[in-house]
C-alpha cells in the first residue's frame, strides 16, 4: 500500500525591509525612552553641558574619536541638536580635525534621521508635517534642482538641521544626493562652531580674545547669508 505524502505547506517569505525597519524602529525608540527618561529625571541638560561631554570622552582616552562619532550620530538621529559636541570637538580634537570629525558624525547622524523618516517613521511625520506647507515647499525644490537646494538649506547655520533632517526624508530626493550635499553644505557651519570651541578656551584663559571675536563674526556672516541672496534674487527677478 503506498503512502501518500502531504503536500508541502508553503513557506511564508521572510521580508528581510521589514525586519530591518522594526530593528531600526526598536533602537530608535528605545533611545527615545532612554531621552524622555532623562527628562523626566531632571537629567537631559547633560546632553547640552560641553564640561560633561569633554569629561566623558576624555575618560576613554583609547577611543575618543569614535565615542565622539557615536555620541554625534545618536544626538543627530534623535533630533537632539549636535551644535554643542561640534564646539567639544573643537576643545578635544582642535579646528582641523574637530571640524573632521564632527563633519562625519553630523553627516552620518543625518543620514540616519533621513533613512529612519523615510523606512521607519514616514506615516506619523507625513501626518504631523503635511497640515504645512513645509513639505511640498521643500518637495517642489527638490524636483527642480536636488543637490543645489540641499547645500543652500546646510549652508545657513541657523536653519533648524534636525527637523530638516526628517523633512528631507520625506521627499524623492535620492539619498546619495542629500548625504553628499549634506556633507559639502555643512562644512563651513561646522568649522565656526569648532573655532568657538577652540578659541573659547583660549578666552577664558585670557590669552587669545580676539579669534573668540572672530569666530562670532564669521558665524554671524553665515547666519546672514541666505538672507543676503534671497534679497538679491527678489532684486533681479524685478
Amino acid at each position: 500500500m503506498k503512502t501518500q505524502l502531504k503536500p508541502a505547506k508553503p513557506q511564508t517569505p521572510v521580508n528581510k525591509n521589514s525586519t530591518v525597519h522594526k530593528t531600526a524602529k526598536f533602537l530608535f525608540l528605545a533611545t527615545l525612552s532612554l531621552v524622555i527618561s532623562l527628562f523626566c529625571l531632571g537629567k537631559l541638560n547633560i546632553f547640552f553641558d560641553s564640561n560633561f561631554w569633554v569629561d566623558f570622552i576624555k575618560t576613554y582616552q583609547c577611543c575618543t574619536i569614535p565615542i565622539f562619532i557615536v555620541a554625534y550620530i545618536v544626538l543627530t538621529v534623535i533630533g537632539i541638536p549636535g551644535t554643542i559636541l561640534t564646539i567639544v570637538g573643537g576643545i578635544l580634537f582642535g579646528l582641523f580635525w574637530g571640524t573632521f570629525w564632527s563633519v562625519i558624525g553630523a553627516t552620518v547622524g543625518a543620514l540616519g534621521a533621513f533613512l529612519s523618516a523615510r523606512y521607519c517613521f514616514k506615516d506619523y511625520i507625513q501626518k504631523r508635517f503635511n497640515k504645512r506647507d513645509k513639505l511640498s515647499q521643500f518637495q517642489t525644490a527638490i524636483l527642480e534642482q536636488p543637490m543645489r537646494f540641499v547645500l543652500l538649506v546646510r549652508f545657513a547655520p541657523i536653519s533648524p538641521f534636525n527637523i530638516v533632517n526628517f523633512l528631507f526624508g520625506l521627499t524623492s530626493i535620492n539619498w546619495l544626493s542629500y548625504t553628499l550635499g549634506t556633507f559639502i553644505g555643512i562644512i563651513p557651519g561646522t568649522f565656526a562652531y569648532t573655532w568657538l570651541g577652540v578659541s573659547g578656551i583660549d578666552a577664558l584663559s585670557g590669552s587669545d580674545r580676539l579669534s573668540f571675536f572672530l569666530a562670532l563674526g564669521f558665524l554671524f556672516f553665515l547666519s546672514i547669508i541666505p538672507f543676503l541672496m534671497r534679497n538679491y534674487s527678489k532684486s533681479q527677478s524685478r
